[in-house]
């Protein structure tokens, strides 16, 4: 298994909330070096760690794992719609028109 987008999800969490890695690691009783290993992919986590990890960074679990897990387009059109909601109606119109226009042009289309 490639735990390579669970780390990058954990080091783009880790950035928004503006916590470096010394931070992040001290608050989950993790070594930097480990934390680092993991963000980039090159160790996996345990369950407790995960959900530590999560827990510091104020996500859900499925947020870490959304590139991971075979239903977490569930998840990517809830953070999608949440941004959409930011725009104006003007601009939400216009990229809806993008998306069909490439749902048209989209080579597998569901029936």
């Amino acid at each position: 298994m490639d735990f390579t987008p669970i780390g990058k999800n954990i080091r783009k969490y880790r950035r928004l909330r503006k916590l470096n890695q010394d931070k992040l690691a001290e608050m989950v009783d993790l070594s930097v070096n480990y934390l680092g290993q993991i963000e980039r992919g090159e160790k996996s986590c345990s369950l407790e760690t995960l959900i530590n990890i999560a827990n510091a960074l104020e996500v859900s679990s499925d947020m870490l794992l959304c590139d991971v897990v075979k239903a977490s387009y569930t998840v990517k059109d809830s953070l999608l719609h949440e941004k959409l909601d930011k725009l104006s109606e003007k601009d939400r119109a216009r990229i809806y028109d993008i998306i069909d226009t490439e749902i048209k042009h989209s080579i597998r289309v569901k029936p």
